[in-house]
């Protein structure tokens, strides 16, 4: 069964959203909902029915529209442990700094590196890569040889290190020992700007080009 993946910009940061379900099928996973209106009126427009709500981190511009889903429409909130109270803590997902209400809410399931579970009838494998925050994932589709990479890995860039939880050594690790060790290439969907593949970044990101 092939992928279907619709993308929406969404929130103050430009966050990629995407929609994931499987050709012919109305049930998605959602990546990181940052406008409910937005989200909500594709939805109705395509039909879809979210069933499960995918958190990269727990950054207010990747969650603000967590709260509202999750109540309207009974979706399930997976996000990994070191990060699930940005849900419901402002200083820790940085909205209290920029000005955004994020409305609190709990994770339905707090992931530990190397967990597999199924959203939207579609396998998928939790990659702990903390870095740009502690509790950073990235969430593997491995029949299908796409990742969602949130803000560890961009388009010829990677997430910043200079924020509360973050860490340079640890984002450094995460691309080699992880990411970039995993087998074959991958459509790395990230969570700001364009698309990109594993293999074009192991040869091509400068950030990473130095520590190999």
């Amino acid at each position: 069964m092939s992928i279907k993946i619709d993308k929406l910009i969404t929130g103050p940061v430009d966050c990629n959203t995407n929609f994931v379900y499987e050709e012919g099928k109305k049930d998605c996973f959602i990546v990181d909902p940052a406008d409910f209106e937005l989200i909500n009126r594709h939805l109705e427009k395509q039909g879809l029915n979210v069933t499960d709500i995918l958190l990269t981190h727990g950054h207010y511009d990747h969650i603000l529209a967590v709260a509202e889903l999750k109540s309207r429409h009974n979706a399930r909130v997976y996000i990994h442990e070191a990060d699930e109270d940005c849900l419901y803590k402002n200083k820790v997902n940085l909205s209290i700094f920029c000005g955004a209400d994020v409305e609190p809410s709990k994770a339905d399931v707090q992931l530990k590196d190397g967990d597999k579970f199924v959203a939207a009838g579609i396998e998928i494998e939790t990659l702990h890569t903390p870095g740009h925050t502690m509790g950073c994932a990235c969430y593997i589709l491995p029949k299908h040889k796409i990742m969602f990479s949130g803000d560890t890995l961009f388009r010829l860039s990677v997430g910043r290190t200079d924020l509360y939880g973050a860490s340079n050594e640890q984002l450094e690790d995460s691309l080699l020992n992880k990411l970039y060790a995993l087998e074959g290439d991958f459509r790395v969907m990230p969570g700001h700007e364009r698309e990109t593949t594993l293999d074009f970044e192991r040869k091509n990101n400068p950030y990473t080009k130095h520590l190999k």
